[in-house]
């Protein structure tokens, strides 16, 4: 049978037999009720109506109220007759009452009279009698048929609550279970309800599809061995280094590569925590450094070269660290399941950028000579004693002049860059005077700002302390800074220096009133060779990336601040130097 059946027939033989213990009480209440009213109604206002004429009685006929009060009574009596041969004593007594008030002192017929009001009370006292043993009678019935209705509602109520239940909350019980067992891929689980209802098609179905999925997995185990297989060949012969680990930081993987610089072997490596191998090997704890880091993940991917000797020298790989996470199914919240390092070779690209660099700074200081040479062979031409020129050769001369002054400063930057990348840059730290290298920068561009008609409004604090720093690169970074607010900054404007102690620092800043610099090139300013696209201003996009490292290498830091539009601001801190 149906389970919904099943509820439909319990359910409605249940509201049946309420209904029907609802009529049965109301049937027998309102009988009971009836023969209750009977009593009380007819009967028992007859006796009170004879109580009342005995007391009219003994007070004697010889005063009219009590006779007036007796007929009174007597024919309320009459209007009250419900018992057989209640009327004829009535009537009798109604005679004799006659014949009382003829003769009051006629002791015989007040008897009579007292005898007739008695067998009216007598009759109906009888009366009362029987019908209270009807009303009992029907108030046993009544009882009878109610217990018997309600105490099989009870068990039909009863055997539903046993059973119900049961019925219906073990098999989504059971239900649950198998599910849990076939998310676990125990697809062996069965369920058997031997029930010809919904929960019989239920576990059929069930039963089909577990069924299905132990054949599906069977049938695609050797395939996802195969492609297991193809992957891990894929990954063993990649020229690049690559560590598998799983979410409990042991090594799944390691391929022949990794194995080969690392100097381990399969054996060693499969299964094991990777800081217990980092214990006995240092590239290892290098390798596995920044994944017990405690910034956030997003900041454990790095992409820095790391030196180490294979293939016979020193080579450079670069390091990323690839966090593998899945949403599983059913969930919605991100799982990390491990970690892969990957080391990338970069020594050929580490090598040919060795051989830029050695070829950069070979052409600077090459050309350092010859362009020292056009400047003395500028500065004699420029003396009267040599020879007057006329306008137009002093116009060429001025223009190769400035043409060698940026071949120059262009040469400078490019050696300077050399020393950067190659590692070779020397920093001469000692104390050092902001206000002299603020006065160095401003002499250096003064010609420069002259010729705009920029203003330059210097702004040093009094009793400012000394900074630790390399003065000749400090003030060549100033002199930069400075030289470009000048260069993008329009005519007539002001350009504001300043030199403040800032705590244990001393911050420097140059501030213009020029174009300013859009939003999307604010974290490219500093990059090595980048110039704002659309600009016409000259310049390597040097200087700024050499003013960084200068800046940073003496421990400081360097800043812009830009609303487009409207100027820039470039500041750089450095540390104070301790008082003596």
């Amino acid at each position: 049978m149906k389970i919904k059946t099943k509820l439909l027939l319990g359910i409605g033989l249940l509201f049946l037999m309420i209904v029907l213990l609802t009529t049965l009480s109301t049937f027998f209440l309102n009988k009971l009720s009836g023969d209750t009213k009977n009593i009380l109604v007819a009967n028992y206002n007859t006796i009170d109506y004879c109580r009342q004429m005995q007391i009219e009685l003994n007070k004697g006929f010889e005063n009219p109220v009590a006779t007036k009060s007796f007929r009174q009574y007597l024919t309320k009596q009459k209007g009250n007759i419900t018992e057989v041969g209640e009327l004829q004593m009535t009537d009798k007594l109604e005679a004799d009452f006659e014949n009382l008030l003829k003769d009051p002192k006629n002791d015989s017929v007040h008897k009579t009279v007292q005898k007739d009001i008695t067998d009216i009370m007598l009759l109906n006292m009888q009366a009362i009698q029987r019908k209270s043993k009807v009303a009992e009678n029907t108030a046993d019935f009544s009882v009878l048929w109610v217990t018997v209705i309600g105490t099989i509602c009870f068990l039909i109520a009863f055997t539903m609550l046993i059973n119900f239940p049961g019925n219906i909350a073990n098999p989504i019980k059971e239900l649950t279970s198998s599910i849990k067992d076939i998310a676990a891929q125990n697809y062996s689980r069965r369920l058997n309800f031997d029930k010809h209802n919904e929960f019989g098609e239920l576990a059929s179905s069930f039963n089909t599809m577990a069924q299905k999925l132990e054949e599906y997995r069977a049938v695609n185990l050797d395939k996802i061995m195969i492609a297991k297989k193809r992957i891990e060949t894929l990954v063993d012969n990649m020229n690049d280094p690559v560590i598998i680990l799983d979410e409990n930081m042991q090594v799944l993987f390691m391929n022949n590569y990794a194995h080969k610089i690392t100097g381990l072997t399969g054996e060693v490596t499969t299964g094991k925590q990777i800081q217990d191998l980092a214990i006995h090997n240092d590239l290892i704890r290098t390798l596995a450094q920044d994944l017990f880091s405690d910034k956030p993940e997003a900041a454990i991917v790095k992409r820095e070269p790391v030196k180490i000797y294979a293939d016979n020298k020193e080579s450079y790989f670069e390091k990323e660290i690839i966090p593998i996470k899945i949403i599983p199914t059913g969930e919605k919240e991100e799982k990390l399941i491990g970690n892969v390092i990957m080391l990338q070779n970069i020594t050929p690209y580490k090598e040919l950028d060795f051989a830029k660099t050695n070829f950069i700074a070979t052409v600077s200081h090459e050309l350092k000579t010859p362009i020292s040479s056009i400047k003395m062979s500028l500065q004699l031409l420029e003396n009267k004693q040599v020879g007057s020129l006329n306008e137009e050769q002093e116009g060429l001369l001025e223009s190769i002049k400035e043409d060698a002054n940026r071949l120059l400063k262009i040469t400078g930057e490019l050696l300077n860059m050399t020393q950067v990348e190659s590692g070779t840059m020397s920093m001469n730290m000692r104390p050092s005077n902001p206000s002299e290298m603020v006065d160095y920068a401003i002499n250096a561009t003064k010609a420069a700002a002259e010729q705009k008609q920029v203003k330059l409004n210097v702004n040093i604090q009094e009793h400012i302390p000394f900074v630790m720093a390399d003065s000749e690169k400090t003030s060549w970074v100033l002199t930069n800074l400075l030289t470009n607010a000048i260069r993008y900054s329009y005519d007539n404007s002001v350009i504001y220096i300043q030199a403040i102690a800032d705590g244990k620092q001393v911050k420097f800043s140059v501030t213009d009133t020029g174009q300013g610099i859009a939003p999307q090139y604010i974290d490219k300013i500093f990059d090595r060779y980048f110039r704002i696209p659309g600009t016409r201003k000259e310049g390597t996009g040097l200087g700024l990336s050499i003013s960084k490292e200068f800046i940073e290498a003496q421990g400081g830091q360097i800043a812009v601040q830009s609303d487009f539009g409207a100027g820039s601001i470039f500041s750089f801190s450095l540390n104070a130097a301790p008082q003596a």
